[in-house]
C-alpha cells in the first residue's frame, strides 16, 4: 500500500489516483537567479515521488510551471517583483533573464538525473488562459474589480485556510502595494493593472496588466491536467499562502475539490541555520563541483533524510555522502560477477522491505538501509540485479567508472604536496595545490591521506 502524508488532512493516507493515470503538478522555479541547492532539494523530492509512482506501476501525466512573469521577493505577496529586480540588476529584459536562468535550471536538473514532468510550462505562455480563468471567477462572483486590478474575495470561499493559514493574521498585498479598495486584507490579486512603464504587461478586459502570482499554477494545472489533480507538490514555504490561494481559486472555479493530495517538502538548512545571501551561505551545484563534489553526491545526500524533516547541509555531511556513495557503487560492481545465489525467500524479503520503505511516505533513509544490508550479502549476481531494480527509484549511475584516469604528473604533484604538508612546508603545499587546480583537479584531504578529484 502506497501512502503519503497529505498536508490537507494532516495524516498519512493510502494513495489511489482518480483515474488510470496519475495527474501530478509540481511548483517550478522562478527564473530570476541561479538555482541553489535548497531549490534542487525540491526537485529531487518531485523526482522521488515520480520514480516511486512508476515503481508501483503507475503512469504519470505531470506538469511543472516556470515562473517567468515573476513574483515578489518576500514570497509572501509583498515586496518587489523578482523578475523586474533581476532585469534592472543585469540590464537585460525580463525575457532574456528568464531564458538565461531557465537554461541553467534545466542543466542542473539534468545533472541531478531528475525525472522531469511531461509538461514544462512558462507562465507567459498561458496569459490568455489566465485571463479566461479570472473571467470565470468574476462571472461566478468569487472575484471583484478595483481601480488597481482584480481580486479574489476570500469571504466567498468557506474552505479558505485548509492548509493552516491564520486568515486574521494574514497581511495584505499581491505583487503591488496594499490596495485600500480590497474588501479583506487577505484578498489576493488575480490580475494587476500595470503603469505604462511596467516592463511586462498584456492587454486584458481590465486594461493593460499582468497576472498575480498564484493564478498561474491553477491555470496551468487546469489546462494540462483538467479539473482533477491527484498530487500537488511544493515547499513548505508555499503551503499557507501560495497553495492556500491555489485551492481557493481552483475549487471555486470548478465547483469541487481539485487537488486530492498536497505534499510539502521541508527546508534545507546550511550549517544548522537558514540560507542567506548576507551570510554568504547560498550554494549552487557549481559551488559544490568547485569543491570537488558531483551533483550525484548531492543526490545521495538528499536520500539520507526524510523529505518532511529539515535537512542540515555541511561540507562534512556532503563528504560523508560522497564516501558512502563511492562505497555503495564499489559494492554493487563487486556483486556483478558474484557466484553465490540468494534464495527466493531472501529475494522476496529484500524486495518487500524496499517497497515497504518507499511506499511509507517515501522513507528513503530506510530504503537506503535496506540496500546497504543487501550489499553485505555474499557476492551474488542476484544482489546486483536487485539493486539495479531498486535503482529505478534511486536514480544513481551505478555503472560509471569509479576512478578517473588521473595523469601520473598530477599524482606526483599530489604526493609531493602531501609530503610538504607533513613537513609543515605550507607555502609549497599551497603552491602545488594551486598548480594541480590549474590542471583541472582538486585535493580532498583526509585524516590518513588524500583524494584526487577531477573538477
Amino acid at each position: 500500500m502506497l501512502r503519503f502524508y497529505n498536508s490537507l488532512t494532516r495524516r498519512k493516507e493510502e494513495f489511489k489516483p482518480k483515474g488510470d493515470i496519475v495527474k501530478m503538478y509540481s511548483c517550478g522555479p522562478t527564473v530570476y537567479s541561479y538555482p541553489h541547492i535548497g531549490n534542487m532539494r525540491a526537485y529531487l523530492f518531485m523526482d522521488n515521488i515520480r520514480r516511486t509512482l512508476k515503481y508501483n506501476g503507475y503512469k504519470i501525466d505531470g506538469v511543472m510551471n516556470i515562473t517567468d512573469v515573476g513574483h515578489l521577493t518576500s514570497d509572501a505577496d509583498e515586496g518587489e517583483d523578482k523578475m523586474l529586480v533581476a532585469s534592472q540588476r543585469e540590464n537585460k529584459t525580463p525575457f532574456e533573464i528568464a531564458k538565461f536562468y531557465t537554461d541553467i535550471f534545466m542543466k542542473d536538473v539534468k545533472s541531478l538525473n531528475i525525472d522531469l514532468p511531461e509538461h514544462i510550462v512558462p507562465a507567459t505562455s498561458v496569459i490568455e488562459d489566465i485571463i479566461d480563468f479570472v473571467k470565470g471567477l468574476l462571472e461566478k462572483g468569487y472575484a471583484y474589480k478595483t481601480s488597481k486590478g482584480v481580486y479574489f474575495d476570500i469571504s466567498k470561499f468557506a474552505g479558505y485556510g485548509q492548509l493552516g493559514m491564520d486568515v486574521n493574521a494574514k497581511k495584505a498585498g499581491a505583487r503591488i502595494e496594499v490596495d485600500s479598495e480590497k474588501r479583506h486584507p487577505a484578498d489576493f490579486a488575480l490580475w494587476i493593472k500595470a503603469p505604462k512603464e511596467h516592463i511586462m504587461q498584456w492587454n486584458s478586459p481590465w486594461g493593460m496588466g499582468y497576472p498575480g502570482w498564484h493564478i498561474e499554477c491553477s491555470t496551468i494545472g487546469k489546462k494540462y491536467l483538467g479539473e482533477y489533480i491527484d498530487i500537488h507538490t511544493g515547499g513548505v514555504d508555499h503551503k499557507t499562502i501560495h497553495h492556500e490561494n491555489e485551492i481557493a481559486q481552483s475549487d471555486c472555479l470548478e465547483g469541487h475539490k481539485v487537488v486530492n493530495f498536497w505534499l510539502h517538502l521541508e527546508f534545507l538548512q546550511i550549517d544548522g541555520g537558514k540560507m542567506s545571501k548576507s551570510l554568504h551561505n547560498v550554494f549552487t551545484l557549481e559551488d559544490l563541483e568547485n569543491n570537488g563534489f558531483s551533483p550525484e553526491d548531492f543526490r545521495y545526500f538528499y536520500f539520507m533524510a526524510h523529505y518532511s524533516k529539515q535537512q542540515n547541509f555541511t561540507y562534512d555531511s556532503l563528504m560523508a555522502a560522497k564516501n558512502s556513495l563511492k562505497n555503495f557503487k564499489t559494492a554493487v560492481i563487486e556483486h556483478k560477477n558474484g557466484t553465490n545465489c540468494l534464495s527466493e525467500e531472501d529475494k522476496n524479503k529484500y524486495q518487500q522491505a524496499f517497497l515497504n520503505a518507499i511506499n511509507d511516505d517515501l522513507n528513503m533513509p530506510v530504503a537506503l538501509a535496506v540496500c546497504q544490508k543487501l550489499l553485505k550479502e555474499p557476492k551474488s549476481r542476484d544482489v546486483y540485479e536487485l539493486i539495479t531494480n531498486f535503482n529505478t527509484v534511486l536514480g544513481l549511475n551505478l555503472e560509471e567508472e569509479q576512478n578517473d584516469k588521473i595523469p601520473q604528473e598530477i599524482k606526483d604533484m599530489a604526493e609531493k604536496r602531501w609530503q610538504a604538508k607533513k613537513n609543515k612546508d605550507f607555502a609549497m603545499a599551497d603552491g602545488l595545490r594551486a598548480e594541480i587546480a590549474k590542471q583541472g583537479y582538486t585535493i580532498n584531504d583526509k585524516k590518513d591521506g588524500y583524494e584526487i578529484v577531477k573538477i
